[in-house]
């Protein structure tokens, strides 16, 4: 049994502030001195960026750094996963905090409970707190918070925080409103003093483009928090919170069984180097889940980073080559205008190596983007589209790839406002399934190119094999 102080931060809906609040307590909690493990529900890249930043910009002077901000989906991952994935997140923390995604009880369209922050919830046997948009209300948040507090037994609404409120007297009528719900008040924020993060086509711009006025923005939003929230109380909720029974996620653990299900598969042991796999960063590609580096590392790969808006070579000894998402629409100019790094890339695909491409990273190996030329790993053609692609998705592998055997079935989500002609190759890469029927993405020779997004957690032979190929690109 682990115990792990830990809160789940909910809103009846998107737009409520959950973001803003979850950052400003993560950083209040961290000047604190607590070791606070940031956590997300759902598929979002962008949230996490602005935990970790929160939490490192409370903690400068802190030996180690702050923790990466991870995800708990049920979808991608699967629910037996959730509570395994938190502990080792969370290991050793002082304090755990999860922000949910959309509304409490809102999950995957057509599959009930399934990923909603009420879900992830009741999976981690954590206490809710819900931020409550009181911007256009009085009476009516206690019929709000009591219908949210009783609509599913299971899940613990234990405390309210009040955003957006206009004055000392809306507070006041908020709080009587709420004194006979049974659900405590632990915070007031004012509407007047809210700090804003920017937004564009797919949300909020990410941290590593707007990396100063992030800074300054999360410690605003710690002394907003401090001002404003019974710390005290939300933290003794949190240590209310029962110990887990569950054990922690261990990338080793899961190599080595993907490993021995995997006849000839090379383990660690059985290879002479590690290879060393490239991960793209930087401001252009800032869509990555921290457990993937971790299974990479685990496999036998030494990852290393880098920034294709900046370095003009691969880091030396590529064997490999991972490019997630992010925003390379923004950036296609300067990319473009990286030619030594793109001649680079190209001639890795050509020698076998192994290349992984998640929708950025898709749109990278394109012959162009925008009219900007790419890399030209793949015969297409990507541009900016006015239709937001956004879901989640079943899918199986139609061929064998760097990551996956062909019959493969993952779980993933597609979240872009690009488009890319052909939309698959002669060999694709999925095959979707659900919710529609339709061929996506390229393997070609060891590239696998797709604007499918899956969390290799759930499919942990994934990076086996992947660090497999890089050793022996003719497998």
């Amino acid at each position: 049994m682990v115990s792990v102080p830990r809160l789940v931060i909910a809103a009846p809906a998107s737009g409520s502030g959950k973001t803003t609040v979850t950052a400003g307590l993560m950083a209040a909690f961290a000047e604190r001195g607590l070791d606070v493990s940031p956590h997300k529900v759902g598929p979002d890249y962008i949230d996490p960026g602005y935990h970790a930043l929160a939490i490192s910009s409370a903690q400068r002077s802190r030996a180690g750094g702050a923790r990466p901000g991870r995800n708990l989906d049920a979808y991608l991952c699967g629910p037996q996963r959730i509570a395994p994935l938190f502990l080792h997140g969370a290991a050793g923390c002082d304090l755990a905090l999860v922000e949910g995604v959309m509304g409490l009880f809102d999950g995957a369209a057509g599959q009930g409970e399934l990923a909603s922050t009420a879900h992830v919830a009741k999976l981690l046997r954590a206490p809710v707190v819900l931020v409550v948009d009181a911007s256009s209300q009085s009476r009516s948040v206690a019929a709000l918070v009591h219908g949210f507090a009783s609509w599913d037994p299971e899940v613990r609404v234990a405390g309210v925080i009040l955003n957006k409120v206009g004055s000392d007297r809306h507070e006041a009528m908020l709080r009587e409103a709420l004194e006979g719900c049974g659900v405590p008040v632990l915070g007031a924020l004012r509407r007047t003093r809210e700090v804003r993060a920017p937004s564009r086509h797919l949300g909020l711009v990410p941290v590593a483009e707007r990396q100063a006025e992030a800074v300054d923005a999360a410690a605003a939003l710690a002394a907003r928090v401090r001002e404003g929230c019974d710390l005290e109380g939300l933290l003794a909720l949190a240590r209310s919170a029962p110990p887990l029974s569950e054990t922690a996620w261990d990338p080793e653990e899961e190599m080595r069984r993907a490993v021995e299900a995997v006849p000839g598969a090379a383990g660690r042991g059985d290879r002479a180097a590690r290879p060393v796999v490239a991960v793209a960063g930087g401001a252009a590609f800032t869509f990555s889940y921290a457990e993937h580096t971790e299974l990479l590392t685990a496999a036998g790969a030494r990852v290393v980073p880098f920034d294709p808006l900046r370095d003009e070579r691969l880091p030396e000894g590529t064997g490999g080559l991972v490019i997630g998402g992010g925003f390379p629409e923004v950036y296609a100019p300067e990319l473009s205008a990286n030619e030594p790094l793109r001649e680079a890339v190209a001639e890795l695909a050509a020698s076998g190596a192994p290349i992984a491409a998640e929708c950025a990273g898709l749109l990278y190996l394109a012959r162009s983007l925008d009219g900007e030329p790419m890399c030209g790993v793949l015969t297409a053609e990507a541009r900016m589209s006015e239709r937001l692609t956004l879901g989640y998705r079943e899918a199986v592998a139609i061929s064998d790839t760097a990551l996956a055997a062909a019959g493969t079935r993952v779980r993933g989500h597609e979240f872009h406002r690009t488009t890319i002609v052909p939309g698959a190759g002669a060999e694709p890469a999925w095959g979707l399934v659900h919710p529609e029927r339709r061929t996506e993405g390229f393997a070609q020779g060891n590239v696998h190119a797709s604007y499918l997004h899956v969390h290799w957690a759930s499919v942990p032979g994934a990076a086996s094999r992947f660090a497999d190929r890089c050793v022996s690109p003719a497998r």
